[in-house]
């Protein structure tokens, strides 16, 4: 093959042509020299990848969320210390209504930790928030570990409950802005897996240790997270909103690698800034307008309702009195025995979700709680009013199918999406704002769980949770959207309404793949519209360019 340039022909391999598009075990040697002799093909190499180095990511994702297994820790803590208070043995003697006090305090502070943190997410940055938040669990767990009384019992658990809340939103908001979109979803969920770890750690310790030694061992989890997250890095996504391009490279190189093509990410996060205005600094006034913005309102009514939902399908009535459940349904067994095996049942579960979501994404998840979880909230009412005790195993069976259904997806995905859909300039807030909506759902279900069986009976209960949760689900399908495998900006341009869908547009293909291979005759020149052609063949990972008949890759 031939090509002609200002009148002098000059020669193409036509052999190194058929080699470079020839289908079968590619394999082409790097060359060192860019520039080669004339006749021969050019090749230039290939650019670096987009996706940046997952081990770092899924590091730094880790140590963000060591907190949250506290958080977990401080939900189970009142079920092991309080029995052992009641004994008539104990050093500090207690009686039901103190019992009530030392199970509810920490939900008191949690709302305002939440608050508190989002507006120092935004202010400080999501790091320094991070390390703040392990301070108030340190010295709660220290507290109630020497108490002598059980006033200093309550100062613990409220200084633990505001570290709680503190916790929640930046743990996950970090998450969500370190990692890429395809391994957002996965590690986003390790803030719902760190709970279900600790809410099981504790079980386990309480049936082991004393309530002060496992306070004491539970100081040791935001102890060991303060250290890991001093040697983390801050969020690009901040640091470019608020003007510091330079730390937001030094950043994205550290979160994803040498072989990231960080600067083409940098310059689409620049890009996205400016369009946007990310780097001005919101005045009070442009905050709430920001917060009132279709960007922002409409993704927190969506999860605001999804975490109501799915409080009231009875995920956290039935975490928090299962003894009492397993009691009432007419099914016998230790209530220690119950409680570790609900816990393990969890953190398998909540485990099994975060590696799902990333192939199945979050509706089909959401899907299968709401299904599930209604079926057999609906199956163990019935079951209670119509055939007790004429079937133990039922029952039990249904409250493990109902607490494997409901982490699969209730109990992580609301929590996933929190990192995922807020804009950029209140994320923190309304990140704080949407953890303390959830808090409120899960305080107002467990308080309206007893007044609500005096009014309608325990079987009755349990159907209203059920049919709540399958009627969720016609709301999930309409409302819900997809994040999976969506950039931030995307999903933002959605809720702004500059995209009308977040689903990817189909590419086709021609060939199967396969490159348009021309056909001449040797010593031909190349067609006249095929003298400027491009050409990708997806098996080598090389780009074909013809340019006047040249050929380049």
């Amino acid at each position: 093959m031939m090509g002609s340039k200002n009148g002098i022909h000059k020669n193409v391999d036509v052999e190194s042509l058929k080699a470079l598009v020839q289908p079968n075990n590619i394999k082409i040697k790097p060359i060192e020299d860019k520039s080669v002799l004339e006749g021969s093909v050019k090749l230039i190499q290939p650019a670096k990848r987009r996706k940046g180095s997952s081990f770092r990511q899924v590091i730094s994702s880790f140590a963000a969320n060591i907190g949250t297994i506290n958080t977990g820790m401080t939900f189970g803590f009142s079920a092991v210390a309080i029995p052992q208070l009641e004994d008539l043995s104990s050093e500090i003697k207690i009686d039901k209504f103190q019992a009530s006090w030392i199970a509810s305090l920490s939900a008191v502070t949690t709302p305002i930790g939440c608050i508190l943190s989002g507006y120092l997410m935004d202010l400080m940055g999501r790091k320094r928030t991070l390390l703040i938040t392990q301070i108030p669990m340190i010295i709660g767990w220290l507290i109630i570990a020497q108490a002598t009384r059980v006033e200093e019992i309550y100062i613990g658990r409220l200084l633990v409950g505001l570290g709680c809340g503190m916790v929640g939103a930046p743990a996950r908001v970090y998450t969500g802005e370190v990692t890429q979109p395809h391994l957002r979803g996965m590690l986003a969920a390790m803030a719902s897996v760190g709970v279900s770890l600790g809410v099981t750690l504790e079980y386990m310790f309480g049936a082991l240790y004393s309530w002060k030694l496992v306070a004491l061992l539970s100081s040791t989890v935001p102890t060991v997270a303060f250290i890991c997250c001093f040697f983390l890095p801050e969020t690009p996504s901040w640091l470019l909103s608020h003007g510091q391009v330079d730390k937001c490279r030094k950043s994205l190189v550290k979160l994803r690698g040498p072989t990231c093509d960080v600067e083409q990410e940098l310059q689409d996060m620049v890009a996205y800034s400016n369009k946007n205005n990310l780097a001005h600094s919101l005045t009070w006034k442009e905050t709430i307008q920001a917060l009132i913005h279709p960007s922002a309102l409409k993704p927190f009514v969506i999860l605001a309702l999804y975490f109501v939902i799915y409080q009231f399908s009875g995920v956290n009535p039935v975490t928090f009195y299962a003894v009492e459940v397993f009691k009432d349904s007419g099914a016998n067994m230790n209530k220690y025995l119950a409680t570790v095996l609900l816990g393990i049942v969890r953190l398998v579960f909540t485990v099994v979700a975060c590696i799902v979501m990333r192939k199945c994404g979050r509706r089909p998840l959401t899907f299968v709680s709401s299904v599930l979880c209604g079926a057999s909230m609906v199956g163990l009412g019935v079951y209670m009013y119509h055939f007790k005790s004429s079937a133990p195993w039922l029952p039990v069976a249904l409250i493990f199918i109902f607490i494997a259904a409901s982490t699969i997806g209730y109990l992580v995905v609301p929590w996933v999406m929190i990192g995922e859909v807020y804009p950029t300039k209140v994320r923190g807030i309304i990140g704080g704002l949407t953890t303390c909506t959830a808090h409120f759902s899960i305080f107002l279900v467990v308080k309206t769980f007893p007044l609500i069986q005096d009014a309608i009976s325990k079987p009755g209960t349990f159907c209203l949770y059920g049919v709540i949760s399958l009627l969720g689900t016609i709301y999930f399908y309409i409302y819900l959207p997809e994040t999976k495998g969506r950039t931030l900006q995307e999903i933002e341009d959605y809720f702004s309404g500059r995209t009308d869908t977040l689903k990817k547009p189909k590419i086709t293909t021609v060939n199967n793949n396969k490159p348009v291979v021309l056909q001449t005759h040797k010593g031909d020149l190349l067609p006249e519209k095929k003298r400027h052609a491009t050409f990708w063949y997806p098996a080598s990972g090389y780009l074909f360019c013809t340019s006047e008949g040249s050929l380049k890759t």
